[in-house]
């Protein structure tokens, strides 16, 4: 996989933000995959910005949910259908009728597992899937010990990722749901490219056991080693525990400039 470092969490969001919008100038009705969570705001915020001064335009673009609580109303403002549309559709222009989502409130469940995987399959495929980690490797709501061959599916949610989101919550925790819809890693190694976006010295553990330990369950995240199109952005404090560190600032500061990441 291909590592960029960059100085700070905006740096990266613009050189994503910049990635996706080449992609919508060849392809204008792309489909990219969406993460929630704070890494990937600073690469909506600049796509946005793209979107206002008409360096990009996103009128035919398609959005695709990454995860959803299970149980929790769709219109609950923590719902990820409801920081998407705040986030993502809204400031990009996007409407409803472009955005594919997991059904959290579904009574069968497994069904709507079933259903989105063959919604994203219809409709051509993910182009551009963005991801945040863990502190412990996950991807997705893919938790550590997930088969890196699972498809959309329900999953619980670990402590540590319920205590992590518990800051959307009013750092209640009991708020936190305990399960999730999720894309399977096998779903996710679908996407045509991977693009990870982590941030800060909390993510470093996971940032290098995703790019220089082994490809293993127990680090969902190392399964991007198997993608033949993955891009792993990181900011100094995210990789302050990579050996490789200089090798990938060689690689990219002497890459072609018209091949982008």
């Amino acid at each position: 996989m291909e590592v960029v470092i960059v100085p700070h969490a905006q740096a990266g969001g613009e050189l994503i933000a910049e990635a996706m919008a080449q992609l919508l100038r060849r392809k204008p009705d792309a489909l990219l995959g969406v993460a929630t969570g704070s890494s990937p705001l600073p690469v909506y915020e600049a796509l946005a910005a793209k979107v206002r001064s008409g360096a990009v335009d996103t009128s035919r673009a398609r959005i695709a949910q990454l995860d959803e609580y299970v149980g929790l109303p769709a219109e609950h403002p923590e719902s990820y259908r409801s920081v998407l549309q705040r986030e993502v559709l809204e400031p990009l222009g996007i409407g409803m009728g472009a955005f594919l989502w997991p059904d959290g409130t579904a009574e069968d469940v497994q069904g709507a597992c079933e259903a989105y995987d063959k919604a994203l399959a219809a409709a051509g495929g993910v182009d551009l899937q963005l991801l945040g980690i863990g502190t412990d490797g996950h991807i997705g709501f893919n938790e550590p010990c997930s088969s890196l061959a699972s498809r959309t599916r329900i999953k619980t949610l670990t402590q540590q990722t319920r205590v992590d989101n518990a800051r959307f919550f009013d750092g209640d925790i009991e708020q936190v749901p305990h399960h999730v819809i999720t894309q399977g890693i096998g779903t996710i190694l679908e996407a045509r490219h991977l693009v990870l976006l982590a941030t800060g010295e909390g993510k470093a553990d996971a940032v290098a056991a995703t790019v220089e330990g082994p490809v293993a369950a127990v680090c969902p995240a190392s399964a991007l080693q198997l993608h033949p199109h993955a891009t792993v952005v990181v900011d100094e404090a995210a990789a302050s525990k990579l050996k490789l560190a200089g090798y990938f600032r060689h690689t990219y500061a002497n890459k072609p400039h018209w091949q982008g990441i």
